[in-house]
């Protein structure tokens, strides 16, 4: 995005967003589920226990062999400069964590899990599974949902985040932007210009649980073949291979098809944003904000640092926002139906 929509970024307004009433009940599992796996980036092989809890609990993670309190699924725990992947901490300088958690999030947030206890076992890992989110859906759906109760035995009313007001945030050629609309709608691209194979891509969707079942949750993470081993010399990625991650060459192209979706890199760069957005979940509520969001180049931090800033409720001019979106979107978009 270009400086002139950088400086759009002028106004605060108590009005950016609300809690709304969704006309539901918060939910929990019906039972508890859990996988297991190897972990992306320490290659162990990890479990993740799901469990129904109350409502207004919200989702939580618990770590085996971890002496400190549960580590909340908020943004506020996000760490800032996670690499690869979402890591959530229970306060700064705390040592318990628990990473790779987008994927799981963005199932339960899709679905509607709103309250979940989620013990780890064997690290501090979720397991990536076939690096998508479809097993978490399908252990979800395996158990099916149910209204949660509070400890007084009350079912509570489910509340979304809308916004009200246009929300910018960006980093170099990289942003995110909400705008009001009536229902999630999700436009996400990314470019890759020494990556032909790959290349600029765009898709642009509404979110249910059918569309996300069947056209998002499927897409798996994706990586560079020509970055792996600076990757692995960081520590990072122990855990992947091409049977949990699709691999892209820059002259070779794709080293493990097929794809999934001609787009599948880009659809999942939506499961990712989709896991990330529900850290702004607050007692067992939607995290989800109902809004236009458009993504471009973005990644874990961003998003994360996105919420952030969304909740000191900073705005920009519409037009202005919209324009600049329209230029960079061009016609590249294609819609999910």
């Amino acid at each position: 995005m270009s400086s002139a929509a950088a400086r759009a970024l002028t106004s605060v307004s108590r009005a950016a967003f609300s809690w709304k009433p969704t006309g539901r009940p918060q939910q929990t599992l019906a039972a508890a589920v859990s996988r297991s796996g190897v972990g992306l980036h320490s290659g162990a092989r990890v479990t993740a226990t799901l469990f129904p809890t109350q409502a207004g609990e919200g989702r939580y993670f618990l770590v085996e062999g971890e002496e400190e309190a549960k580590v909340a699924a908020e943004v506020g725990n996000a760490e800032p400069r996670s690499q690869l992947c979402t890591t959530l901490r229970r306060g700064e300088g705390a040592h318990t964590r628990v990473r790779t958690v987008e994927h799981l999030l963005s199932a339960m947030e899709a679905l509607g899990v709103d309250n979940c206890r989620i013990e780890v076992s064997g690290g501090d890992e979720i397991p990536l599974l076939d690096g998508s989110a479809q097993e978490w859906v399908e252990a979800i759906q395996s158990v099916g949902l149910c209204a949660a109760e509070d400890a007084n035995g009350l079912k509570l009313d489910k509340l979304a985040p809308e916004i009200h007001e246009p929300v910018y945030l960006g980093k170099d050629d990289c942003f995110i932007a909400a705008f009001p609309s009536s229902q999630i709608h999700i436009t996400y691209g990314i470019d890759f210009p020494k990556v032909p194979t790959i290349g600029c891509q765009w898709v642009s969707t509404f979110l249910d649980e059918n569309i996300y079942s069947s056209k998002i949750a499927p897409a798996r993470t994706f990586c560079i073949f020509e970055e792996v081993e600076k990757m692995r010399a960081a520590g990072l990625i122990k855990g992947g291979s091409l049977e949990n991650a699709m691999v892209c060459s820059i002259s070779g192209g794709w080293l493990n098809p097929p794809l999934r979706f001609e787009d599948e890199p880009c659809r999942h760069k939506i499961l990712d944003l989709i896991g990330d957005f529900s850290l702004f979940a607050q007692n067992g509520n939607q995290g989800f904000p109902i809004a236009h969001i458009i993504a471009y180049k973005a990644g874990h931090a961003l998003h994360t640092d996105f919420l952030s800033h969304l909740s000191g409720k900073n705005t920009v001019d519409q037009e202005q926002l919209a324009g600049q979106c329209s230029n960079i979107c061009g016609s590249y978009s294609s819609y999910v139906r």
